[in-house]
């Protein structure tokens, strides 16, 4: 994806690569756009990563204290460096552009859909007396957030991986989870 800019590759250029038969591609796969969703996923990864990281007991053998499922949420996106990955993902599918495309768009929501899930099953499970229904809602509601400052942050930054690009990506995520906290009726 880095070489060639995105799904600019075959799966014969892929089979070759992994040194496996094409057919192995498809065992695994059903199209390109899947093992490009899947790198996203991958990538974005680190975010549920972090939460369950944060659920670790720690070291003095006391149990971990979980706040709200919104903490939990904010803190793992707040302390998840995001812009270095959400450059690799804009250059890897391709995207050049101040705006991204329809078809980069799509994959970027399928990724980010996914990830949703790995929250709500994280989420869930260190919360297990919360209404799972409350759950999907609130990750449903954070990764659609994520999701418009990610296009936002697009357009302002370029997509670049710097610090000025960092603080704008900080600014309108600090923005989500204030607007999350507050709620959407209250006027900002």
């Amino acid at each position: 994806m880095e070489e060639k800019g995105g799904d600019r590759f075959t799966v014969d250029e892929l089979a070759a690569r992994a040194d496996v038969a094409r057919r192995t591609i498809f065992n695994h796969f059903a199209s390109l756009d899947d093992v490009v969703v899947e790198v996203c996923e991958d990538v974005l990864g680190a975010v549920v990563d972090r939460l369950g990281a944060s659920a670790a007991a720690p070291d003095d053998g006391t149990p971990p204290v979980p706040g709200t499922p919104l903490d939990d949420l904010t803190a793992a996106l707040q302390g998840t460096e995001l812009v270095g990955p959400m450059t690799y993902l804009t250059r890897a599918l391709g995207g050049t552009a101040t705006e991204p495309t329809p078809r980069v768009t799509t994959m970027v929501v399928r990724a980010v859909t996914h990830l949703a899930g790995r929250l709500v099953a994280e989420t869930t499970r260190r919360h297990p007396d919360v209404d799972p229904l409350e759950i999907e809602m609130l990750v449903g509601a954070l990764m659609a957030g994520v999701l418009v400052i990610q296009r936002r942050w697009w357009e302002v930054t370029g997509a670049a991986d710097d610090d000025a690009s960092r603080r704008v990506w900080a600014e309108l995520l600090d923005r989500l989870v204030r607007r999350t906290r507050a709620g959407y009726a209250t006027t900002a």
